[in-house]
């Protein structure tokens, strides 16, 4: 069973054309002079990172069990691939591969020599990173490496790109520093250009501090003290560093909201500078332009579109766009991104119960709460490969959602689960303290009053992580607390939430503390799927239920201390209890359920509660009697066939 599993999931990542090249995107490249940009950047990351040397003396620290793709981690580059698909340019030079690293006390100096090679981008406490050591919010961690700059690149501005550090970082140039960052899990950017030094070697420092749970910033499932459901910090660069060429004005986002009402598409672009530059949007449906507008940067590109496919999990149709800034008539930028035609929305059905509905149909989400965490990687996948693979195996175990829970991806998680098609409710990544919590009936305590610095600063993060997801069609609801980790301001938080993003639904608190605001109010109940608390004003969910456990020796974080919610014996046991509970929610959803997740995607350090093994190589249910009572789960809708 296992043997022929791996064996269908493997043949299915590596179909034809299963992912893009660096120059494709949707269902097929727009330009052809982008298909050769993957080797490219390989043999840019071969040419210009650390050198070979360093690399083959590198391996994977600890002795903890690892995934399969832990031995494809190429440490002269490990993942080579444009880490921004929603904006994507041809010019790029990826910096991942080994850096120097040192951890010293918090205040310290910078260091004038290093402890030794760290493998970027994989966190320090990580396997994959060949470190693994704990920091702690005592000290400080410190990267260094040189890079240069290639000469066709003369006279543009180069931005150097973080897909995201956690937690805190200062960033030098050539011993200039130039910025800093508070955020663990977005993007951000320098123009490093005015700092570069002709015809030498380029050096840049870093200085990450990350408090953990020692303080108030969002954090996840991160502890300094690993136990239960908290697992091993993280800390520092855990996502792609790279460089890209661009002129003085360029595009820095674009957001596209499809409205399949009016059968339109808004697409906004916005530029570097405040000039008077012109947006030129054009559609691709294949290589054949169906639309096309122009606006000022900044200003909607309002394009409709005749008898648009729509996106589904069962048909993720996906169209590519081409964006060109213009300066005087002439292109001074040019990016690829891509968008699907879906929406997202309630309606009250002839029962009086409020169901959530894909594109104007009822359809009931069902899918796996994911922690997105790997043993040997933690918050890095080890490769492309394995980020796409939990999606893959999502679709395969009969699911159309993925709740993504207190952590964020890299983007280009976000554009696997476009192009594969699975529906995904984005949580805020919990921190801070929380209030008292009440499950069993609408709160009426006292909130968590947070400091003004804490509140700011989730506030920042929250719009930052809507910002860098906004234009992903998978993305379908966000929420932004759970279970009242340093839940405050709700009716605030959920309302300016909706009012940012009209276009998709807000799940205000996962699991209680609930307030009359929002879209959906959602229970969590262990193991049996209950409902134990009714809106008639809203759609309702059960948030979380399950957490079915099966140890599975060889396969283990540590061999004692494993846990789950209830604990089976062998893989019939485990499957028969699952099936049991799908049996209990279908009824459920008559009663007036909309959406479940079930807890949970993998195993986690001392968690055995997954579908899969951490590392993995087992899935632990039995496959096709797992699907096929998840489909009729999903299909207990009459607007989901």
């Amino acid at each position: 069973m296992i043997s022929k599993t791996r064996k269908y999931l493997t043949e299915k990542i590596n179909r034809k054309s299963p992912l893009p090249r660096v120059g494709e995107v949707g269902r097929g490249p727009i330009f052809p002079f982008m298909n050769k940009i993957n080797a490219i950047s390989i043999l840019i990351c071969f040419f210009l990172t650390t050198p070979l040397i360093h690399a083959q003396n590198w391996h994977p620290a600890g002795d903890k069990i690892k995934t399969q793709w832990a031995e494809k981690v190429d440490p002269s580059c490990p993942l080579p691939e444009y880490p921004r698909p929603i904006l994507e340019r041809k010019d790029w030079q990826n910096l991942n591969g080994l850096w120097d690293y040192s951890i010293l006390p918090k205040g310290s100096a910078i260091p004038g020599q290093f402890d030794g090679k760290i493998l970027v981008p994989f966190a320090v406490e990580s396997s994959l990173s060949g470190v693994q050591k704990k920091v702690g919010p005592e000290n400080e961690l410190w990267y260094h490496r040189e890079f240069s700059i290639p000469e066709s690149w003369k006279n543009r501005q180069i931005l150097l790109n973080f897909g995201a550090v956690d937690w805190k970082s200062d960033i030098w140039i050539n011993d200039v520093k130039i910025g800093s960052h508070q955020g663990g899990y977005t993007p951000f950017s320098f123009n490093i250009t005015p700092f570069l030094v002709k015809g030498q070697q380029q050096k840049i420092i870093i200085r990450v501090w990350d408090p953990a749970d020692k303080s108030f910033q969002p954090r996840g499932k991160q502890v300094t003290d690993p136990h239960g459901i908290w697992y091993t910090s993280v800390t520092g660069i855990w996502q792609t560093v790279w460089l890209e060429p661009v002129g003085a004005n360029h595009i820095t986002e674009i957001r596209t909201i499809p409205d399949i009402d009016r059968n339109t598409v808004s697409v906004t672009a916005n530029a570097a500078l405040c000039r008077e530059d012109l947006v030129e949007v054009k559609v691709f449906d294949g290589d054949k332009v169906i639309a096309s507008g122009k606006s000022l940067a900044g200003q909607e590109v309002l394009l409709g579109l005749k008898d648009a496919r729509l996106w589904t999990p069962e048909s993720p149709n996906l169209y590519d766009l081409e964006v060109c800034l213009l300066h005087n008539g002439q292109v001074t930028d040019r990016v690829k991104s891509y968008f699907g035609m879906r929406k997202i929305s309630t309606r009250r059905d002839e029962s009086g119960v409020y169901r959530l509905q894909l594109n104007n149909k009822d359809y009931f989400q069902f899918g796996p709460l994911d922690q997105g965490w790997w043993p040997d990687g933690l918050y890095t996948a080890p490769t492309d490969e394995a980020l796409k693979f939990d999606i893959v195996t999502t679709k395969s175990l009969g699911f159309n959602l993925i709740r993504k829970h207190v952590k964020v991806e890299p983007a280009r998680w976000y554009y696997h689960c476009d192009r594969e098609g699975i529906l995904v409710w984005q949580d805020m990544p919990s921190g801070d303290r929380g209030p008292q919590w009440q499950t069993q009936n609408f709160f009426n305590g006292l909130e968590k009053i947070r400091t003004k610095e804490s509140e700011d600063n989730f506030k920042t993060e929250w719009k930052a992580i809507i910002d860098l997801l906004i234009s992903n069609p998978c993305v379908v609801t966000w929420v932004p607390f759970n279970e009242s980790w340093g839940q405050f301001k709700t009716v605030e938080i959920a309302e300016w939430t909706k009012s940012y993003d009209p276009s998709r639904l807000v799940n205000p608190a996962s699991g209680g503390n609930f307030y009359p605001v929002g879209d959906i109010l959602d229970v969590h109940h262990y193991p049996d799927p209950e409902m134990t608390l009714y809106d008639g004003g809203r759609a309702c969910v059960l948030g979380e239920y399950g957490g079915l456990g099966l140890v599975t020796p060889g396969h283990l974080w540590v061999e004692d201390r494993n846990w789950g919610y209830v604990e089976y014996k062998n893989t019939e046991e485990l499957t028969n209890a699952y099936i049991e509970l799908a049996k209990k929610l279908k009824k459920l959803v008559l009663s007036g359920f909309s959406a479940a997740i079930y807890t949970q995607t993998t195993d986690v350090e001392i968690e055995v509660n997954g579908l899969m093994t951490y590392d993995r190589k087992v899935i632990k249910p039995n496959l096709e009697r797992i699907r096929k009572a998840n489909l009729e789960v999903c299909r207990s809708l009459s607007g989901n066939k």
